[in-house]
């Protein structure tokens, strides 16, 4: 059984017992359940469930593992010819969560 969510701009496909890596998501802290309820797709076997664009009573639970931040990214901008240059460096805020249940 697996199901496809929507958080933070971005569709993850999720299954129970796995640690998904998603955007931060404010108010809440380490420890605490999260619920997802932008439940796009729930497949179980032959059955298979779509949402216009959510389906509707549809929610994925788990639990905050860890807060951190994601590996570094260097921004480096240039023009040739000109002596234009800039360097910078950018660390996306990430949170991992354990998935407990998916809910149809």
């Amino acid at each position: 059984m697996y199901a496809v969510i929507e958080t933070g701009g971005k569709q993850y496909r999720v299954e129970t017992g796995m640690l998904l890596e998603h955007e931060r998501l404010d108010g809440i802290a380490v420890g605490d359940d999260v619920e997802f309820d932008k439940v796009l797709l729930v497949v179980d076997g032959e059955d298979v469930r779509v949402g216009t664009p959510y389906l509707d009573g549809a929610t994925v639970k788990g639990e905050l593992k860890s807060d951190g931040r994601g590996k570094k990214v260097i921004v480096y901008k240039y023009k040739s010819k000109k002596g234009y240059r800039r360097k910078q460096g950018h660390r996306q805020p990430v949170m991992s969560t354990l998935i407990t249940s998916i809910d149809r």
